[in-house]
């Protein structure tokens, strides 16, 4: 099956437009993309080898670039990816297609927060360091530091979350019935039924390797270094924070926070921000699950509070690792050896409080819901290679990973249970089948609105590409 390119949106500074466009657009830039659909006046265009960037589609008041969908091909081509059709023209559609979401976005308020676009960037880093090897060999292909790449994939992230938000809130009221899925598959002929990958269940054991005291120490040295410096009025908290904080939502904004309630921070850090009283104190020292931070008030609103905060984390030592490996595998020999059961050690010994409380076994939010049914796609890079090789009941052996929270721990992992590949049935699987339907359902209706969000849209585009079969209609009139 022949995977399409999903256009992650980016915009690139243009150094020269096409001769025309800018002037002929540029009676519409400050309208509303809620205008009648017009046609492109034809262009005398410059030679193809003079242009060093151009102005080929217009939507709204939103400009595609050329460069924009050699940058999406380039990206394509690296991961390897197939385009059903021709990808000179396939791009710029998807492209259109984002910004009418993201125009929506806007006109309906979808805000996320920093938080949510940290969280996503940190869970993306996290994949390339696994795949990598470690964050320096990561640093040394990207040819830039984790906290550019940081910076570099911030608006991206932020217009996807924006687009998914749009997407969701439009097809939210949509919903089918066990009758609409019977239809549907009784009508299906038996080998278009979807065939379920094969799915694992899995239970986990963390521990995090100890932090020397001397990089704990040099942790809260500098901690101490920036609070002096603000409070000699040497500069302020929040330029140190962009400089210095390892938190990637905050940072950007001078380590400061949405309003926020008790109950959503982490409870060493609330303790304390939700103590301070005065906006020109910076707090004492706070240990969290995360690391190290000094917080400074902005401002109290009823229960919720505003802070500006700088994170540093401690960095693990090759020494520490190594040690906790050892420890870990023997732990497992002694699991093998039937002296314990794997989900007794988890409940008293591991580190990750999602899977301790649940006898160490690994669950995730799917389509479907909350399930403990992992595909191989969606286990974390390290635990299915582990378990890709494994049999129902074995036990690893200990080997590093970097969890969710960005935190370098030490895992051994037990396979559960392996469901193989099958073809869905009603009985077993009714929903997967009910999520196919429902996809159907969804993408036909947001279809069908893009195409009534065109009829709406101002849209031109370059002549040449007037004349190819795209997935909406109406671009061209």
């Amino acid at each position: 099956m022949r995977k399409q390119r999903n256009i992650i949106l980016a915009t690139f500074a243009a150094a020269t437009f096409l001769v025309g466009i800018g002037a002929n657009a540029g009676s519409h830039a400050g309208s509303a993309p809620e205008l009648a659909q017009d046609t492109l006046v034809t262009e005398e265009r410059a030679p193809e080898h003079s242009i060093v960037d151009e102005v080929i589609w217009v939507v709204g008041d939103q400009p595609i670039l050329k460069s924009d969908v050699e940058m999406m091909k380039l990206q394509g081509e690296m991961e390897g990816m197939t385009w059903n059709g021709d990808p000179d023209y396939i791009i710029p559609e998807q492209i259109a297609v984002q910004k009418l979401f993201l125009h929506q976005a806007e006109i309906d308020s979808i805000n996320v927060t920093e938080a949510e676009i940290a969280q996503n960037i940190e869970m993306q880093i996290n994949r390339w360091i696994q795949q990598a090897g470690s964050r320096e060999k990561l640093e040394e292909y990207k040819k830039m530091s984790i906290t550019q790449m940081r910076q570099q994939l911030h608006d991206d992230f932020r217009n996807n979350q924006l687009i998914q938000q749009m997407r969701e809130k439009l097809v939210s009221d949509i919903a089918v019935t066990p009758a609409d899925v019977r239809k549907y598959f009784n009508n299906m002929p038996e080998d278009s039924i979807p065939l379920v990958p094969t799915q694992v269940e899995v239970e986990i054991i963390t521990k995090q390797p100890k932090i020397s005291q001397d990089e704990i120490n040099h942790v809260k040295n500098d901690l101490r270094e920036y609070t002096d410096r603000v409070n000699n009025g040497e500069t302020s908290f929040a330029t140190l924070a962009r400089l210095y904080s390892e938190d990637p939502g905050s940072a950007r904004q001078g380590g400061e926070m949405d309003y926020v309630g008790r109950g959503m921070l982490d409870p060493a850090f609330a303790a304390v921000a939700f103590n301070l009283t005065d906006p020109k104190r910076v707090s004492k020292i706070v240990e969290s699950e995360y690391g190290f931070h000094i917080i400074q008030l902005i401002d109290k609103r009823g229960d919720k509070i505003k802070v500006r905060h700088i994170l540093r984390i401690p960095r693990v030592s090759a020494e520490a690792t190594d040690s906790m490996r050892m420890k870990l595998d023997s732990l497992a020999a002694d699991i093998r050896a039937d002296k314990l059961s794997f989900e007794e050690a988890a409940t008293v010994m591991s580190d990750d409080k999602e899977t301790r409380n649940n006898h160490g076994l690994m669950s995730f939010n799917s389509e479907e819901g909350r399930t403990s049914k992992f595909q191989m796609k969606d286990l974390p890079t390290e635990v299915a290679r582990k378990v890709e090789r494994m049999e129902v009941g074995d036990v690893s052996d200990a080997f590093p990973m970097v969890n969710e929270k960005g935190k370098h721990v030490v895992a051994i992992v037990k396979l559960k249970n392996r469901i193989a590949a099958h073809r869905a049935t009603i009985n077993e699987d009714f929903q997967v089948l009910q999520n196919v339907v429902l996809q159907k359902q969804r993408a036909e209706f947001l279809h069908n609105w893009v195409v009534k969000k065109i009829k709406t849209t101002y849209v031109r585009m370059q002549d040449r590409y007037k004349n190819y079969k795209y997935e909406y209609e109406g671009w061209v009139k």
